[in-house]
């Protein structure tokens, strides 16, 4: 899946992101708690199969969870914590619209949302869970159900490579920007509890309703918004003119004008903090990712940062 224009599966790419995937750590710095690495840690505290800490003995403690020799060396009860684990299948969702049909660096947003849903494809595999996902452009939206095998995530790969070759500036689709709250919609009715729910997207046409959807989901599940975008409009150039066109009618951008240039930058940080205003409002995480960049580092490097905690339920 190189740089480019477009996404090319073959075994040699897919196998180079997976091993790019097993590098990226998915784990917090914080105690047991983690994003995409799977085998989720249960709320429900007992008699697990993973041990978690020790902590002193409180009322309604189960007795047979007393550690006697560290209680014998500390004179306090102490008592052994573990947490259950359980399988939780994963759904990653792609955005392959035609507004991601652009790149001014390295790859267009479409390419680097198909990276970056693989390695969450390959490191949530790796973790020994399901995975599975929705690829939605303007016309429909494809399904792969979560399996637990390398298949699922070939067949996921292919999905997002049709979808992707299919994007060209004179596309005869128009833009549908109620596609993203509808693929939201369709995961809403079927993440009823405990899956991992991964949105790839530049979140273009986002509503009150797009909001409200990943409020439900984030509530019943643990949900990560990746956040893709071009730096251009943060660094527009400060003289010339620029063309611009969705395929048909075009409109000519003046960047050597100040006050054109001041409404686009303020248009883009705005659309910007809104969206990364998500993140404390809904209690999820909404990581930006930039198509001017690699993609692997730049996942690595937001998932061991971000401060996003998953809640307890």
């Amino acid at each position: 899946m190189p740089a480019g224009n477009g996404v090319y599966v073959s075994t040699e790419q897919l196998v180079a992101l997976e091993v790019r995937a097993r590098d990226l750590s998915f784990v917090q710095k914080a105690r047991s708690h983690q994003q995409l690495a799977g085998r989720m840690t249960s709320a429900m505290r007992g008699r697990g199969l993973t041990f978690e800490e020790l902590r002193n003995y409180l009322p309604g403690d189960d007795i047979r969870s007393i550690d006697w020799r560290v209680t014998a060396r500390t004179t306090k009860p102490v008592v052994r914590v573990y947490s259950e684990e359980k399988e939780r299948p994963a759904l990653v969702i792609v955005d392959q619209r035609i507004n991601m049909f652009f790149g001014s660096r390295r790859s267009m947003k479409s390419v680097t949302a198909a990276e970056a849903a693989i390695l969450c494809a390959w490191r949530i595999l790796g973790s020994g869970d399901r995975v599975g996902g929705f690829v939605f452009g303007d016309g429909e939206i494809t399904e792969v159900k979560p399996h637990r095998s390398r298949n699922a995530v070939i067949a996921f790969a292919d999905r997002i490579a049709e979808k992707n070759k299919a994007l060209r500036a004179d596309a005869a689709s128009a833009a549908a920007s109620g596609q993203l709250d509808a693929v939201l919609e369709t995961v809403s009715n079927m993440a009823h509890h405990d899956h991992l729910v991964v949105v790839i997207s530049d979140f273009d046409g986002h509503t009150a309703r797009t909001r409200d959807l990943l409020l439900r989901l984030s509530s019943r599940n643990d949900v990560v918004c990746i956040l893709v975008y071009d730096p251009f409009l943060l660094e527009l150039p400060a003289s010339g003119d620029i063309v611009v066109s969705g395929g048909g009618p075009q409109a000519e951008l003046a960047l050597r004008t100040a006050s054109v240039r001041t409404s686009i930058d303020a248009f883009a940080r705005n659309r910007g903090r809104e969206l990364r205003a998500w993140q404390s409002e809904l209690g999820l995480p909404m990581l930006p990712i930039s198509a001017a960049e690699e993609s692997a580092p730049q996942l690595r490097r937001l998932l061991e940062q971000s401060a996003w905690r998953r809640r307890r339920r």
